[in-house]
């Protein structure tokens, strides 16, 4: 199967599940949204080391936030047990220090639910307030109140959507790439943590050659410069560079488009040759998602 010359290989996306948590942050501002979200899904890129995956779900018109300000809308996801202290700790030190920022729950309707208790931050001066119907906060600061909620919901999520962008040499590869990404990062319901939606240095389960035990090591069969020294080797022919783009999300729908939408951004450019993905045989996750069954 090829799109736009590019050839889309015969093989599938592993992904695992994890719970997921939205925090839709507004301010007067939309780039002071920006910056609160940013800091909130900062350190959260992969389970590997981070507490928690997190990034940056998209913009949210006044229209569709609490307060009727400007908002985004970010995506936690780890271990259910968890969810309570990645959302307490990014809200506390990322959000309510932020110039007029204020954080509502994304999963309202969400059955599962948790209470952050932020309002004792107000040292017995806060009140209770509502918001749209919604039961909030008025924490007095020294920029004059915090107003947000304090309880947050959390459902079912996907981690480890992916795909791989390559090409004949770096340059190209990361062109692609990138378009790639920004596609991605447009898609609802989903949230891509990795700086600018890219890996460069993609990883496999364990590790195969140290003694001492490793949650992962390079995705050594991926590596163009381990060719011909490693006898599986999946790379391509004439392919010297590989991205991955890896992204979670609250759906096994929203996992899909975006990575039919990336792949077909990333073979548009015409930079890429070929597109694969990452799998590990059973070992990372039960969802699987085959590259030829997203254009059939």
């Amino acid at each position: 199967m090829e799109i736009h010359g590019a050839v889309i290989l015969d093989t599938y996306a592993e992904a695992f599940p994890a719970w997921v948590s939205r925090i839709v942050i507004t301010a007067e501002r939309m780039e002071w949204a920006y910056r609160a979200a940013r800091e909130a899904t900062g350190f959260a890129t992969s389970k590997i080391g981070c507490p928690c995956e997190a990034g940056i779900e998209g913009a949210v018109p006044p229209s569709g936030t609490p307060d009727g300000r400007p908002g985004v809308s970010i995506l936690l996801f780890g271990e259910k047990k968890q969810m309570k202290v990645h959302v307490a700790a990014r809200v506390s030190q990322c959000v309510l220090p932020v110039p007029t920022c204020s954080a509502f729950d994304g999963f309202p309707d969400a059955e599962s639910r948790f209470y952050t208790r932020m309002h004792y931050f107000g040292d017995s001066y806060e009140e209770r307030c509502t918001v749209s119907g919604r039961r909030c906060w008025k924490i007095p600061t020294m920029e004059g109140e915090y107003v947000g909620e304090e309880r947050f919901g959390t459902v079912k999520g996907i981690a480890g959507g992916n795909f791989l962008v390559m090409g004949k040499d770096r340059g190209s590869a990361l062109l692609a790439a990138e378009a790639a990404a920004q596609t991605v990062a447009g898609t609802k319901g989903v949230a891509a943590s990795f700086p600018g939606g890219i890996v460069a240095s993609g990883s496999k389960v364990g590790c195969l050659n140290y003694r001492f035990p490793m949650p992962a090591s390079t995705n050594h069969p991926w590596c163009p410069a381990l060719t011909g020294r490693v006898a599986d080797s999946q790379v391509p022919e004439g392919v010297r560079s590989v991205y991955e783009i890896v992204f979670n999300g609250v759906d096994e729908a929203s996992i899909r488009r975006a990575m039919k939408q990336g792949i077909e951004a990333a073979a548009g450019t015409g930079r890429a040759t070929h597109i694969g993905a990452s799998s590990f045989g059973g070992k990372l996750g039960q969802y699987r998602f085959s590259l030829h069954d997203l254009f059939r």
